[in-house]
């Protein structure tokens, strides 16, 4: 996500990251339309505004916000509870490490992601929300998958940040994309793309990259996102 990209401090970073892949939904345009509606509302730098304003100013500066399924009580909810996050552990990460079970597997990486979603959703007031779904439901949960990706891995697409988790320690962002690739590859027979299959296809990567499993994840769904390339294109498992 470009929005990424303009956040230089890390600490920034990661919550432009975290508002960007909760509302990473729809066509692209859309996602790109809303994230920076959601950010210019902020001057660009979430963390600060989140920080410096009061509960009702977050509610009066958010109140006609919509996007698709997401409307402006959830949406201040969310901030509410991203607010609450930071100024009790001055990060997010600080609060996903809180709760995190040390444990290097895909079911230690899915327990700590679930028990962070517990936490924020307490903190927000929510009882569930699409913006944060919660692995153990069994959901493919992409668009943390992402998040996790963005702030953990570091190259010249992922800007990093992170360094309670390792490359290693990450689980695909299954989409329709990367799953109808999977199954053309080889990787996965399943039919439904949910956290099984998330958890097969980052095992199969897994066989080729121990230490990157997800190193595949942005070039693959180009083929799926992007009309000039074409799936048929795509080497067989040559990565």
């Amino acid at each position: 996500m470009e929005f990424l990209y303009l956040a230089p401090d890390a600490k920034e970073r990661e919550v432009v990251g975290l508002i960007s892949a909760c509302l990473a939904y729809g066509r692209i345009s859309q996602i790109l339309k809303s994230v920076s509606t959601c950010l210019g509302i902020m001057d660009m730098q979430p963390k600060n505004f989140l920080i410096t304003n009061s509960q009702k100013d977050i509610m009066s500066k958010f109140k006609n916000f919509n996007y698709r399924f997401i409307k402006a009580p959830e949406m201040t909810s969310f901030l509410l509870g991203l607010k609450a996050i930071l100024e009790r552990y001055g990060s997010i990460e600080a609060a996903f490490e809180s709760g995190r079970i040390k444990q290097t597997s895909c079911a230690g990486l899915i327990k700590s992601l679930s028990e962070f979603v517990t936490l924020f959703l307490d903190l927000a007031g929510l009882e569930k929300s699409y913006l944060l779904p919660d692995p153990k439901r069994g959901s493919a949960c992409k668009r943390l998958f992402l998040y996790l990706r963005w702030m953990v891995r570091k190259d010249e697409i992922d800007p990093g940040g992170w360094k309670c988790l390792n490359p290693s320690d990450l689980l695909i962002p299954l989409d329709t994309h990367m799953f109808n690739i999977a199954k053309e590859l080889g990787l996965t027979k399943r039919k439904q793309a949910n956290l099984k299959c998330a958890i097969e296809i980052t095992e199969a990567f897994r066989q080729i990259n121990p230490k990157d499993p997800v190193k595949y994840d942005f070039v693959l769904t180009r083929f799926g996102i992007r009309e000039e390339l074409s799936r048929q294109d795509i080497p067989k498992l040559v990565l």
